[in-house]
């Protein structure tokens, strides 16, 4: 199998590369991930073009098209690997896409990575599969990660008059003692989400419940 669509996105992308705007981008991401220093707009403009010419390749191949962009080292690659995935397989998803869905949690994590999985990869995974919810929100929220504990929390972001708001507290109350900054924050955002649907259910919730301040105060922000 060839891997032109790849092998000719990298190189756009390394020929558009902005040395003044890499050390910054990579310094907001803790420098856990080199850039290429391309702006979301621009990025988003080449990968559209060179997708165009390759259509047919990224059809055939997306789940390991999507999967060998996100093991590359710059960050612009793998959001683009995400968008991949996302976008070509909405509502095409097989079961056991849970197994490479958890593997991409769990590699080259920070949140911007994680949210935007949990919401359109996760998210729509669980929402073709939702007999499946119970068993995977049991394994992620029990698994010694917190990026997975994280997804579990958000996966329901979109999901708007469609969420369970009653797994959704309990998800909130059983991680509501992590010390975790990412868990605290992905509590307060979840709850602040389905506050746009719901928004007494969720202020009763967060005045009854035990969650940490930082959780509390996103919860409630626009209520």
């Amino acid at each position: 199998m060839t891997m032109n669509f790849i092998t000719e996105l990298e190189t756009e992308f390394k020929a558009k590369q902005h040395a003044e705007n890499a050390l910054p981008m990579a310094k907001y991401m803790k420098d856990l991930f080199p850039f290429f220093g391309i702006k979301t707009d621009e990025r988003r403009a080449i990968f559209k073009l060179v997708c165009k010419k390759h259509q047919t390749e990224i059809d055939t191949n997306t789940r390991t098209i999507g999967w060998e962009l996100f093991k590359k080292n710059e960050r612009e690659l793998q959001y683009c690997g995400i968008e991949i995935l996302s976008k070509n397989l909405k509502k095409k998803y097989v079961i056991e896409d849970i197994v490479w869905i958890e593997k991409l949690l769990i590699t080259n994590s920070w949140w911007d990575s994680v949210d935007t999985i949990s919401k359109f990869i996760l998210g729509d995974y669980l929402q073709q599969f939702p007999a499946e919810i119970p068993t995977v929100v049991a394994l992620f929220s029990e698994a010694d990660n917190i990026w997975l504990n994280r997804s579990v929390i958000l996966f329901q972001l979109g999901y708007k008059s469609q969420t369970d708001f009653k797994l959704l507290k309990s998800l909130c109350i059983k991680h509501s003692n992590s010390n975790e900054f990412f868990i605290r924050k992905a509590i307060g955002w979840a709850l602040r989400e389905y506050a746009k649907t719901d928004p007494e259910a969720v202020r009763k919730f967060v005045l009854q419940s035990n969650l940490k301040p930082l959780s509390k105060k996103e919860a409630l922000k626009n209520i």
